[in-house]
């Protein structure tokens, strides 16, 4: 079929020239320039969702540089004549991504910040052979063009290639800045924070931000994006008609993420309406603002895959995309006691939360509100009521895709923190049919993690393999034995010995015993222990669940 769709571009122009499909977002163009008097706009939105495509988008439609007529024809903007002809390929544009601006340590980042700002220097190259620019200038643009710049230079970097291009096109210059924050984000964590990486980083971004922004009188308006705003941090204080739009705010809330109608005509032109309800379950549930949008990166990688397989599963592309270690910061802390939070998220259910969207990356994990605001901001979790307009919130995971990367990350968590002792005690009280002691673990284990599923049986099963796995025996899940397939098989082939596990979920803990009656009788009936040649002492165990209790009961001879 001719549908196609381009995963990972982010060149405007690339994509509307490879005739890839383009959900048109270029509405948000007129809006911004006619409906507003903001001299610097600053969108925050989580990683991909096409803050990278639409700052994109703007340079190819304002630079003076280029000829984008063809490349907009028949898109929404083009609607508006007048303003087309006013503002497209009018004035020059500086177009600049921090994204690449990272590193464990502050010399390597700074280093990368050096040479974004020579890869910017070198693609306006023809303004440093200008005779009208200020020849001091010339020799600053020369030091950054060749990372020779003195740290001066290179907090003075943007406004003086504004100057200079102000200059050369005699016209003010639009500043397009994309990922912002991103320097700022790897020196906050925590490994890099003592190095004292996070204030000089800081200290640069600041420098570079506030002489591009405040008070320049080469500057007609600035866009910028990124995940979070700093607000506290005079990044952008003092900047005249500061505008920040959050995924709390009802402006522009439609230009990132793809709309339900959006969704509709993509998956006509595609021909796989068929799988909208797979796509809805797993890509759709973020409300920002009043808006309710899918996630854009996903649902694009999952149609390229679809254009080719149409019984395609649908997958995680989100979490490959970055670490999400923001998660394990949350079940980590000892201070405050999220798991009960966690769980009810896990389990479909809302929580409601103090929000701000005025954060600073070195204080993001003082309180447990700065916390919830992070997930809120960069898309682990959503608003649950569009309507809602106040600091208090309702909140939710948004679809199914994110909550596999709780429920990886609560995992990971237990896995990593469980208590070794406890778990050799479970396993020898298990050896010596110890019923007692063995109950005792299992609900004291399960007590300390954060469970999910909305304690399905698959819960339990899952949580006892983890328990058991890397403790130097042989551990089968649901793997054929005799007549049918035993949950967990626990082979200690050096002492020649085995254990045999079958779980129930009980509905009330009154049922406990004679749930774990009922498993007992299922390894019986499906003969799990029979035909088990080498293996002298096998024990078999009924496990009955509710909640957070457990009975262990042991099948005697």
């Amino acid at each position: 079929m001719d549908f196609q769709v381009g995963v990972g571009k982010s060149d405007f122009a690339e994509l509307r020239k490879s005739g890839n499909y383009y959900v048109d977002k270029t509405e948000l163009i007129y809006e911004l320039v006619n409906d507003t008097d903001n001299k610097v706009t600053l969108f925050t939105r989580p990683r991909r969702f096409g803050k990278t495509l639409m700052m994109s988008m703007m340079e190819n439609f304002f630079s003076i540089r280029k000829d984008s007529e063809s490349i907009f024809e028949g898109l929404a903007i083009t609607e508006h004549s007048d303003f087309c002809k006013a503002w497209m390929n009018q004035y020059p544009v500086l177009f600049v991504s921090f994204k690449d601006a990272e590193s464990e340590t502050y010399d390597v980042a700074y280093a990368k910040l050096m040479t974004i700002i020579a890869d910017v220097c070198k693609s306006n190259s023809e303004i440093g052979n200008d005779d009208t620019i200020d020849k001091d200038d010339l020799e600053v643009f020369a030091r950054l063009k060749a990372q020779k710049g003195t740290a001066s230079d290179v907090q003075n970097s943007l406004k003086t290639i504004m100057r200079m291009m102000n200059a050369v096109y005699g016209r003010k210059v639009i500043l397009l800045i994309d990922e912002y924050d991103v320097p700022l984000a790897k020196a906050s964590e925590k490994d890099t924070a003592k190095n004292g990486y996070y204030s000089g980083m800081l200290d640069v971004i600041k420098g570079i931000m506030s002489t591009a922004l405040k008070d320049n009188e080469f500057l007609q308006f600035a866009v910028i994006t990124g995940c979070l705003r700093n607000a506290k941090e005079s990044i952008f204080t003092g900047t005249n008609n500061f505008a920040s739009y959050s995924v709390l705010d009802r402006n522009f809330s439609q230009y990132f993420g793809f709309t339900e109608d959006e969704i509709d005509r993509m998956l006509a032109a595609a021909d796989r309406t068929a799988r909208k309800s797979t796509i809805k379950e797993w890509y759709d549930g973020y409300v920002f603002g009043n808006s309710f949008v899918y996630g854009p990166w996903d649902v694009i990688n999952f149609l390229s895959e679809l254009r080719k397989y149409p019984d395609a599963r649908p997958k995680n592309y989100w979490k490959n995309t970055s670490h999400n270690g923001i998660l394990l910061t949350f079940v980590e802390r000892t201070d405050f006691d999220v798991a009960d939070k966690f769980e009810t998220l896990l389990n479909g259910g809302i929580i409601t939360q103090t929000i701000s969207d005025e954060l600073t990356y070195d204080t993001l994990h003082s309180s447990e509100d700065n916390l919830w605001s992070v997930l809120l901001m960069t898309g682990y979790i959503t608003k649950a009521d569009p309507e809602e307009d106040d600091d208090t919130v309702s909140l939710k995971i948004p679809n199914k895709e994110i909550s596999s990367i709780f429920e990886d990350a609560v995992v990971k968590y237990f896995n990593e923190t469980v208590n070794t002792d406890s778990i050799s005690e479970l396993l020898n009280s298990l050896w010596n049919s110890d019923e007692k002691r063995a109950t005792e673990i299992v609900s004291e284990l399960l007590w300390n993690t954060i469970s999910y599923n909305d304690y399905h049986e698959d819960y339990y099963h899952a949580f006892l393999a983890g328990v058991f796995v890397g403790r130097g025996y042989s551990v089968e899940s649901n793997k054929e034995k005799g007549l049918g397939r035993p949950d967990i098989f626990l082979k200690d082939r050096r002492n020649r010995r085995a254990i045999i596990i079958e779980a129930k979920k009980s509905d009330k803990e009154s049922d406990l015993d004679k749930d774990c009656d009922k498993a007992i009788k299922q390894i019986i009936d499906e003969k799990y222990a029979e035909d088990i040649p080498g293996y002298e002492q096998i024990l078999c165990y009924g496990v009955a669940f509710y909640r957070k209790q457990a009975k262990v009961k042991l099948l005697k001879p």
